[in-house]
């Protein structure tokens, strides 16, 4: 039996309220997916951060979180190119280099928040304009393969770099290029009786006790695993999360802290000022210094938490137990006389060290 049809402006009315329901229904899978773009270190860190961190926040927001890769100098760069117009909304930089980009006008003020209240007292940048998302030091890491090999002791002391029996086995970073190589050199002129104030006693020092042993001023760290393969590097300067990736990746290296102690150094992040995506670039900075996505970074990355609300269970509880007790004789630098001096250093530097 035929039902009978409805009048054409019932069927009209109906299909109107069909789709209405339908576009309504679909809104929410069809609203456009915003992308932010946040600069950090390569490698591991990225991996870490794309394969473990980003997830939670991206699907909480609708959000597609993408890493700009490059050293913090190639990434402050770029932020400085493009001040006007930035093309990235969130950057990790190592604080010494987070300091120059604050002074360049090209951070945000973070905004309060209960992670932010959490932070360790260094991890919170001059004014807030910056904040520690992982905490480290830069020490001594040494070839264990070949100190066994020699016999040789494990070094305890940044003046071990001078011992006459590691002439062309030291390597170490520039200090016009690395903040590992610039940590290294401002603690021996510490060591000196200098200050960052004062280097004339480690540029004074140099050539007759640390210059004669080192075989090589690379621009960063990244050729260290490959010389350690070789066997032409013995001992250097790094941090203890360095460490761990080259051991991750079997190589035979391990981390000491020096006796007159370590220099911190803190990756922060800032909010790039005049970004196109204020408020969610905020909101993705604020969830970076939690404890669930420093958490994740720290179980996958060994990310060394700067939040000490952050939960560790297993091997990550006692590498953070280790670094805890490192940073206890972990000094910090003056970084505004840094890079206040760090141009006429730079040119000291590669005219009667590296030259």
């Amino acid at each position: 039996m035929n039902l009978p049809s409805s009048p054409p402006s019932a069927r009209a009315a109906a299909v109107s309220f069909a789709v209405a329901v339908a576009g309504l229904s679909a809104g929410p899978v069809l609203a456009q997916t915003k992308t932010l773009y946040i600069g950090m270190n390569g490698g591991t860190m990225e991996k870490t951060y794309t394969g473990h961190v980003f997830g939670a926040f991206e699907k909480a927001n609708n959000v597609k979180v993408v890493v700009v890769p490059g050293t913090s100098s190639d990434i402050l760069a770029k932020a400085q190119a493009n001040k006007d117009n930035p093309q990235m909304h969130v950057m990790f930089l190592d604080d010494g280099i987070m300091y120059r980009a604050i002074g360049m006008g090209l951070c945000e003020k973070m905004q309060p928040s209960q992670a932010l209240n959490d932070l360790f007292p260094t991890a919170r940048f001059k004014g807030d304009m910056a904040a520690g998302v992982n905490v480290g030091m830069t020490g001594l890491a040494y070839n264990k393969k070949m100190f066994t090999e020699k016999g040789w002791a494990a070094p305890t002391s940044w003046m071990d770099l001078a011992d006459p029996k590691f002439k062309g086995k030291v390597v170490f970073q520039s200090l016009a290029s690395s903040t590992f190589g610039l940590h290294g050199f401002l603690l021996f002129n510490r060591i000196q009786g200098g200050s960052e104030k004062n280097v004339e006693p480690g540029f004074k020092a140099w050539p007759t006790t640390i210059g004669p042993n080192v075989l090589e001023y690379i621009p960063s760290s990244a050729k260290i695993a490959e010389m350690v393969q070789t066997g032409e590097a013995a001992m250097f300067p790094l941090t203890p999360t360095a460490v761990g990736v080259l051991k991750d990746k079997g190589l035979p290296v391990e981390y000491v802290q020096p006796k007159e102690g370590s220099a911190v150094l803190t990756v922060g992040e800032c909010v790039i000022a005049k970004n196109s995506e204020p408020a969610l670039a905020h909101k993705l900075a604020q969830y970076l210094l939690s404890p669930e996505a420093q958490a994740a970074a720290l179980e996958h990355g060994d990310q060394i938490p700067s939040n000490p609300k952050t939960k560790a269970s297993g091997a990550a509880a006692a590498l953070v137990k280790q670094m805890n007790d490192y940073m206890k004789t972990a000094t910090t630098v003056d970084w505004d006389v840094i890079n206040e001096n760090r141009p006429a250093w730079n040119a000291r530097w590669n005219k009667t060290v590296e030259r």
